[in-house]
């Protein structure tokens, strides 16, 4: 199962205050022992919105709007995508996010990604077969450009 752990904005983020040499050290550590334990499959801290844009389509056309974005409860600042046995497990791992981030005030959420089977019958063979050629090409793409 994966699970996304998302660290939600702050006035802080949102200011684009730099995390400090403390922070960067505990949250390294945290991401190694995750990638120790086999659960890490990636994870970044994203710009504030004031770097950021929002595509809002209305009647299938898009409009661009610029950040920044108000609502700092509904925002996100970095995330973690791990793979795990149980959401339990994804718990157990967020209860572990360093606590010196946000001097100890902050919301983390906890989201399960879809698998294949999630989707049904409405997922066919032919789709699934499709979905994993894209999955290895961008790979492959990904580690080209490295």
């Amino acid at each position: 199962m994966r699970f996304m752990l998302i660290r939600k904005a702050d006035k802080d983020t949102e200011a684009g205050v730099m995390p400090s040499e403390q922070l960067l050290a505990a949250m390294g550590q945290f991401m190694e022992e995750m990638t120790q334990a086999g659960v890490l499959l990636g994870g970044e801290g994203l710009q504030p919105t004031s770097k950021g844009a929002r595509v809002k389509f209305s009647g299938g056309k898009p409009a661009v709007l610029d950040g920044p974005f108000t609502e700092t409860k509904e925002l996100i600042a970095g995330y973690c995508l791990i793979q795990v046995r149980s959401r339990e497990e994804a718990l157990e791992w967020a209860k572990r996010w360093p606590p010196l981030d946000a001097n100890g005030e902050l919301e983390l959420e906890i989201r399960q990604l879809f698998e294949a089977d999630d989707f049904g019958e409405e997922f066919t063979p032919e789709l699934r077969e499709q979905e994993e050629r894209m999955r290895v090409q961008a790979a492959e793409l990904a580690n080209a450009k490295r």
